[in-house]
């Protein structure tokens, strides 16, 4: 791995940790260069099934979107990365599993929604109120009624 600030060939790893319940090792390393130290995550690469979007275009999955569109529910929330990247894990997972090659793009929206309501509701209804276009008050009041139901029963 090269470093990142001075390109050097050599580093050293320091600490290694295993992330995303078991699915990806989170490494410490440290230049032997310039002494400079950064993380890395190392995942395997498997295949994630094309998306078919709702004019019907393809394109491949974008791990980005995921993590911007988590991200953006998840400002200023009280959610570590450590579980922002185990609920991306989650959701490729799920995705992945399916064995399908393609799937319709809405299947990420429920498969972030779903995780996002067992992270942080209010995280959840931002990410619902956009992805569902809610239009007034009312759709927010419903949703959060569903949501405190399910969290009862």
């Amino acid at each position: 791995m090269h470093c990142p600030f001075c390109h050097a060939h050599d580093t050293k790893v320091i600490d290694s940790r295993l992330v995303a319940e078991g699915d990806a090792v989170r490494r410490r390393r440290e230049c032997q260069k310039c002494g400079e130290r950064y993380t890395t995550f190392e995942t395997a690469e498997l295949a994630m099934p094309r998306l078919i979007k709702r004019d019907g275009t393809r394109e491949p999955f974008d791990e980005e979107k995921l993590r911007y569109g988590l991200a953006k529910a998840l400002e200023k929330r009280p959610v570590s990365e450590d579980q922002i990247e185990t609920a991306m894990t989650h959701i490729k997972h799920r995705l992945r599993s399916t064995g399908e090659r393609e799937l319709p793009a809405m299947r990420v929206g429920e498969e972030v929604m779903r995780e996002l309501r067992g992270l942080d509701p209010v995280a959840y209804v931002r990410f619902a109120s956009v992805y569902r276009d809610f239009q007034d008050v009312s759709e927010f009041a419903d949703e959060i009624q569903k949501l405190n139901r399910t969290d009862v029963i």
